[in-house]
């Protein structure tokens, strides 16, 4: 494929089924094409040394609870992992090699810290995409405990969930059973994109948001929404024959879209543009 050797890393390592992707290695080519100059292999030695510091710590007796208590007690006492309160927003936020080097993060991306330290002491957990959050716990049926990565690896139990979703939407909220339902890591990629969507959005970097718009569209090729947005922003950019191959494979795909009129007027001012 014509893509930089970074887009060809991040492709290659999601073209696999769902449960062979190294979600480490993916957010770290994901992080490469914004840091040309970064080795991955440095960032996976450095979760490599942490999971090796909270081995050496572990107690005799390794029950769930003793074992996400010894993590904890490293990741945030002794290396003070933390939650970004500061600056939520901040891209760096949701870059793995950023996450490990400034030892800060927003909830997905130190879930993804936790998660891969606990993978390589053979205790294995799964990301849980709770609506304006991100939690994890232990991946065995009927764990019923929860780690909040974000606020030092606090363990919640589901009221606590419960409790913290109505905290976030500021009114009573109730906690339907998908909420707790564990994600593959697809989706876990495609929800740290999501954020940088989002970020670049806000900033208004075209550029950066066609590039997380790029990988969102590999991850899910049939992403209606997201090929529309990519469409327009093609548009925006002057990218007019991507723009036009775009739009049309969504309308192909929804012609009933509440927005199909307008985009099927976006598609003839495009057209008319491309004669001139």
């Amino acid at each position: 494929m014509d893509f930089p050797i970074a887009r060809q890393l991040f492709y290659r390592e999601i073209n696999q089924p769902d449960g062979s992707i190294d979600l480490a290695k993916a957010a770290l080519y994901m992080a490469l094409e914004e840091y040309p100059n970064l080795e991955p292999e440095e960032y996976l030695n450095a979760l490599d040394t942490i999971a090796d510091e909270v081995r050496d710590r572990l107690p005799a007796q390794n029950y769930p609870l003793r074992i996400i208590q010894t993590i904890n007690a490293y990741l945030y006492g002794e290396l003070q992992f933390a939650g970004n309160d500061a600056d939520y927003y901040d891209p760096r936020n949701s870059f793995l090699n950023e996450v490990i080097d400034r030892r800060t993060g927003i909830p997905i991306s130190l879930s993804l810290v936790y998660l891969e330290v606990a993978k390589r002491i053979d205790f294995p957990m799964v990301g849980i995409g709770m609506p304006g959050h991100f939690l994890i716990r232990p991946d065995f049926e009927d764990a019923g405990i929860f780690v909040d990565a974000f606020n030092g690896g606090e363990i919640l139990f589901p009221e606590d969930c419960q409790a913290r979703l109505s905290q976030i939407y500021g009114q009573p909220m109730e906690l339907q059973p998908a909420f707790l339902a564990p994600i593959g890591r697809r989706h876990f990629l495609g929800r740290m994109l999501g954020n940088l969507k989002a970020i670049y959005l806000q900033q208004r970097d075209a550029v950066r948001v066609l590039l997380a718009l790029e990988r969102i569209l590999l991850l899910f090729p049939d992403a209606a929404g997201e090929r529309r947005d990519r469409g327009i922003l093609y548009y925006q950019v002057g990218r007019l024959a991507e723009a036009r191959h775009d739009l049309q494979l969504y309308l192909r795909n929804a012609p009933n879209a509440e927005d199909a009129a307008r985009i099927r007027q976006l598609l003839d001012r495009l057209d008319r543009d491309m004669l001139t």
